[in-house]
């Protein structure tokens, strides 16, 4: 299918992104994607600290580091000084010709400066103002620091990730901030949809820890319903055997014969029908119980052939089987190209190089979600968003003269 770009499912809304690192900025790319014209509101001179963060020491010293190039693509930035009385009124400028405004520092913060919810409410009733937090806006942790490690500390996460040797482990990339990124877009389309009906606006509570245990339900169900604490189970699924990482003559292959008909169907493929009648692995919770003996009977099969061999004769037989890429070779994926999942910019400002970046997961008929604008160099938009809202030339050298920009 050829990709067709779609800048308009939130064309004309206006997203004031004040957000650090990666769950707020995530959020707000989302929202680009799709459309929004959003608006980065960093701190004059340093800007998002993702702008220095990365693999490329040359990036990060132009404070264009590949961390803030994977999530900012489509915005423009401006920078106002927020502890500054007239930097708070070009916040406040700004907010009456927005939609919504996404911010991640810590409860209070905004109301210290003086732009709390209500403050910003009495300015524009109808804005959607999303507070992205660890813990959220109220609770015993409510003002603790978080970070994506700590998040997946303490929702239990690490606690299941890895094997009874290893765990408890880290998820190789940041996915509590991911999550609470996706949680709050999630919620601002909602609220977007609220207030496209009612005019009026909302206060959204994103807590990091509590969207994060959310998406953990079909493992924490284990606990709350049937009383069995998870446990780190490596590459094995507990709902099922023979499902899970198994190694072939040559490579890893992932193979969920999840259902009792494709257990069958596995067994005969690989040359080992005899395997359905023996006793230990005939129904689906003897397989569980003897998963181990039963991973050693279809490896000894699998050893025969490669694994990328494996994948197509099991897939084309209805068996649900992929091999173990690495990230690499999950981009270069035929299926991956296919689908258009990368955004290509040939030039961006302050960036010596050619980028790319990921879209979405996801396609509408009307076309699909896009960036048209590389990622902005720190205050790159400053005059243009100024004069937008009704600065005058005589006023923004004014606001740079005090600092406030």
């Amino acid at each position: 299918m050829e990709a067709t770009t779609m800048p308009s499912a939130l064309k004309g809304i206006r997203v004031l992104d004040l957000t650090n690192v990666l769950a707020g900025p995530f959020c707000a790319y989302q929202l680009a994607l799709l459309g929004a014209e959003v608006i980065k509101v960093e701190v004059p001179g340093l800007g998002d600290l993702a702008r220095q963060l990365g693999a490329d020491a040359d990036l990060n010293a132009r404070k264009m580091g590949s961390s803030f190039l994977s999530q900012n693509g489509g915005k423009k930035s401006i920078t106002i000084n927020l502890k500054s009385k007239e930097g708070r009124e070009v916040l406040l400028r700004l907010v009456a010709s927005a939609d919504v405004l996404v911010e991640n520092f810590r409860p209070t913060v905004m109301e210290r400066l003086g732009l709390g919810y209500n403050k910003l409410k009495a300015v524009n009733p109808r804005l959607v103002y999303c507070a992205i937090s660890g813990f959220g806006q109220d609770g015993p942790m409510q003002s603790s620091p978080a970070y994506d490690q700590i998040i997946q500390g303490l929702s239990g996460v690490m606690s299941i990730t890895g094997d009874a040797r290893s765990a408890p482990q880290r998820v190789g990339y940041p996915v509590a901030d991911t999550i609470g990124g996706i949680t709050a877009a999630f919620a601002i389309a909602a609220a977007l949809v609220r207030q496209v009906r009612s005019s009026e606006g909302d206060f959204i509570d994103v807590s990091m820890l509590d969207s994060t245990i959310v998406t953990m339900g079909w493992v924490i169900s284990n606990f709350l319903i049937a009383g069995k604490e998870p446990k780190p189970m490596g590459n094995e699924n507990f709902t099922a055997a023979p499902s899970g990482t198994f190694r072939t003559g040559h490579g890893l292959i992932n193979i969920a014969a999840n259902k009792q008909e494709q257990f069958e169907a596995l067994a005969k493929i690989i040359g080992r029908e005899d395997i359905i009648s023996d006793p230990r692995f005939s129904e689906r919770e003897t397989r569980k119980v003897n998963r181990t003996a039963l991973t050693v009977e279809i490896e000894q099969a699998l050893s025969k052939k490669t694994a990328v061999e494996w994948e197509d004769i099991l897939s084309s037989n209805n068996i649900p089987a992929g091999r173990v890429l690495t990230v690499p070779e999950a981009l270069a994926h035929p299926q991956v190209g296919h689908r258009h999942l990368l955004a290509h910019f040939d030039t961006v400002p302050g960036v010596d190089r050619p980028i790319d970046v990921v879209r979405t997961g996801f396609k509408m008929s009307s076309g699909d979600p896009d960036v048209t604008i590389p990622p902005p160099q720190l205050g790159e938009h400053c005059n243009d968003i100024l004069a937008g809202i009704g600065y005058s030339h005589e006023e923004i050298k004014h606001l740079r003269e005090v600092k406030a920009i």
